[in-house]
């Protein structure tokens, strides 16, 4: 069974920068899809980014230029780097794997972020 571990959360004030990782247990990174979603009290689940396993990402409009992901297939971690938070990124941030030909899924535990003064 696949774990997915996400230290990194945390409060951070609005402008500033934080960076999420999310550890698989197994050697999956590389062979499947990642992502982050986000789930904000009172609002339904959100894609914030998608890496694919041939490297193309895919971010949602409204957070292009603020948030980047990245993976490193060695360490079998993927990353979220957030930039100029704002207080409406507040949520609980997953990561997800997902691989299509199997249609397998694996989620995180979900980690909090909250962005206040």
């Amino acid at each position: 069974q696949v774990q997915l571990v996400e230290p990194g959360g945390g409060l951070v004030q609005p402008g500033g920068s934080l960076r999420l990782s999310c550890a698989a247990s197994g050697s999956i990174v590389s062979i499947y899809r990642m992502a982050w979603h986000r789930h904000a009290p009172g609002k339904e689940r959100e894609l914030v980014a998608r890496i694919f396993r041939d490297n193309n990402k895919y971010y949602p409009d409204s957070l292009k230029g603020r948030f980047t992901i990245s993976r490193d297939n060695a360490k079998n971690t993927v990353y979220l780097q957030m930039n100029s938070l704002k207080p409406e990124d507040t949520a609980v941030y997953y990561c997800h794997a997902f691989h299509p030909e199997t249609i397998t899924n694996y989620w995180g535990q979900g980690t909090q972020v909250t962005v206040s003064s």
